[in-house]
């Protein structure tokens, strides 16, 4: 499989919608570049890119979108809530699949000597990827932000990793780096912004300082306020969601926000977010709440409800969890481009196809497809493998129809003894057992053709007969006669 490296580039551009459309179109035109997410904020006038590729075309889809932010953003003119540095605020790059830490760190050290020597602009490396310790951390580079670069950048201690250390208004400077996956996750409250920051203070490692560190491990965090939804925010960055998982952080914050009668009101995931970070939060609430849920789907819905993530937008797991993105380009293929794990998946989902039918022909392809058809006997064999694949596949349904068949004595028991209020579910019931029954007679009667075993046909046709169309017809309007009969006593 090819290496796969996410690319997620913070842009000081949040409220001109021609700027944050022509930054993305920069990244999906580039070869090899896919762009799976595109977050946008008015209050903090940043805009979050999320991109997958190869090492390779990822660094060049970053430095494309750096060339339109160079023409088309001006720092000079910046204001918004969140702490920024430049016009091309951050770029991380993220290990996603077949890649190392390491193979990340040589991205971000090629992005930033050619962004450095190109548009003539200083670079800081962070994270994995940092020449210096004190330069590990996002906080450290943008402290005093892009209003107090120019004296920075005049200190021997503040040169950049790459380019010069010179400060350049329009622009200011970029800070790129190597990291693991950041869950960036914002918690909304009805309070100020002030409040919303003493709860910050209280719950990120940082705390207030070297003798007053906050509660949670690898969670960064400030307050602000959005005006376009009229709420505050403890704004986090969890490090590492092994350490301290997502819903640590929303039920720390509830306990602090508690403390000082404050409403929590839901919360907003910024960009992506991992499938296990999911469903690490959706195992605490099922064992605090003792609830029995087994399915993914339906555990991740538990998250968005217990979280409120769906409480400033609509959460749709998936556009918002990297897993499915990356594997979407592979699952909308239909079933013959399938990889055997998605067809299992499939298979075991809630949907009706693919089925048993399927299943049963998966099975007879994997025995008799790759039989040798050299000579007249080996075609032979090969033949007469694929007719019992054939076979078993004509039984699965065969065997539903006999079986759903006799549901309709259990139906019209029910019409005889039934409430009046349940008149519309048994006419549904009705109609869904014909369409079942219709379904999985005709399901055979269309394979059993391919069938060359003529007695096979003949007996599969007669332990059919039960539901042939004439018989259902005539089960089902003595089944409605039944019902309109009753209907009109009890009326």
């Amino acid at each position: 499989m090819a290496k796969l490296v996410e690319c997620v580039p913070n842009f000081s551009e949040g409220c001109n919608k021609e700027v944050i459309e022509a930054l993305g179109r920069a990244i999906s035109r580039t070869p090899g570049c896919t762009l799976l997410d595109v977050d946008a904020g008015a209050s903090t006038n940043r805009t979050v890119y999320t991109f997958v590729g190869t090492p390779e075309a990822v660094v060049e889809g970053a430095l494309s979108a750096a060339r339109v932010a160079w023409e088309l953003i001006d720092m000079s003119q910046h204001k918004g809530e969140h702490p920024r540095i430049g016009a091309m605020d951050v770029c991380p790059f993220v290990p996603v699949m077949n890649t190392s830490m390491e193979e990340c760190v040589v991205c971000a050290h090629v992005f930033g000597q050619h962004l450095s020597e190109e548009l003539g602009v200083p670079v800081y490396l962070y994270g994995e990827a940092a020449r210096q310790e004190s330069r590990r951390t996002l906080p450290a580079i943008r402290a005093g932000e892009y209003e107090a670069l120019p004296k920075k950048l005049e200190k021997p201690e503040w040169a950049p990793d790459f380019g010069p250390p010179t400060f350049v208004p329009q622009w200011g400077a970029t800070v790129t780096g190597a990291r693991t996956f950041l869950i960036a996750y914002n918690i909304n409250l009805l309070c100020t912004k002030e409040l919303a920051h003493r709860i910050a203070l209280n719950i990120r490692e940082q705390g207030r300082g070297a003798d007053q560190p906050g509660s949670l491990k690898k969670v960064q965090g400030i307050g602000w306020y959005l005006e376009e939804e009229n709420i505050a925010q403890v704004s986090t960055n969890l490090l590492d969601f092994e350490t301290t998982p997502l819903h640590a952080v929303y039920e720390e914050v509830c306990y602090n926000a508690e403390a000082l009668k404050l409403p929590v009101v839901g919360s907003q995931l910024v960009g992506l977010i991992p499938k296990k970070a999911m469903l690490d939060a959706a195992e605490f609430y099922i064992k605090k709440e003792k609830l029995f849920i087994l399915e993914e789907e339906h555990k991740i819905k538990l998250v968005v409800s217990r979280l409120g993530l769906d409480s400033l937008s609509p959460f749709n797991p998936r556009e918002r969890i990297i897993e499915y993105l990356v594997q979407a380009g592979q699952e909308d293929k239909g079933l013959v481009a399938k990889p055997l794990g998605a067809f299992v998946r499939a298979v075991g989902g809630r949907s009706a196809a693919p089925g048993g039918g399927s299943v049963a022909a998966t099975a007879a392809s994997l025995e008799a497809m790759k039989l040798p058809k050299s000579t007249p006997e080996e075609r032979e064999r090969r033949a007469a493998a694929m007719q019992q694949g054939l076979k078993t596949a004509v039984e699965v349904p065969c065997t539903l129809a006999v079986k759903v068949n006799n549901l309709w004595s259990s139906l019209k028991m029910l019409a005889h003894h039934g409430n009046l209020a349940c008149k519309s579910d048994l006419q549904v019931g009705a109609k869904m057992l014909e369409a079942a029954v219709f379904g999985a007679y005709f399901n055979v009667m269309i394979n059993l053709k391919d069938i060359t075993d003529e007695k096979f046909k003949t007996e599969v046709s007669r332990s059919c007969m039960c539901v042939p169309a004439l018989v259902v017809w005539m089960r089902l309007g003595s089944l409605g006669l039944c019902l309109e009969g009753l209907w009109g006593l009890w009326a």
